[in-house]
């Protein structure tokens, strides 16, 4: 098993920046794909950024060219720069990571983007 704990999130305004950070604990030796999603009130969760043990990494279409995904293997965290926030990027933030077939998730942090 794994252990997720997320920190970082909080309330911006927009066109502000947050940096989210994910602590993994446990097997993490065994850990690859590591990764945020998001879950607005009344919409589905959508995955915002992944990222592999070697450092490849996927952008969700509407956080393109604003965020970055970063991974400390040594540090067993990853960590999400949200730069250029926009009021859509209102949302809970889960950490993510997948081993022996199940997904695993942090307990989730608020971002909350406001005029």
């Amino acid at each position: 098993q794994v252990q997720l704990v997320e920190s970082g999130g909080g309330s911006v305004q927009v066109g502000g920046s947050l940096r989210l950070s994910c602590v993994a604990s446990g097997s993490v030796e065994r850990l690859r794909d590591m990764g945020w999603f998001r879950q607005a009130p009344g919409k589905e969760r959508e995955m915002v950024a992944l990222v592999t043990f070697g450092g490849g990494f996927k952008l969700g279409d509407s956080v393109r060219g604003r965020f970055s995904i970063y991974r400390d293997n040594a540090k067993n965290t990853i960590e999400l720069q949200m730069n250029s926030l926009r009021l859509e990027d209102t949302a809970m933030y889960y950490c993510w990571a997948p081993l022996a077939g199940r997904d695993n998730w942090g307990q989730g942090i608020q971002v909350t983007v406001s005029s």
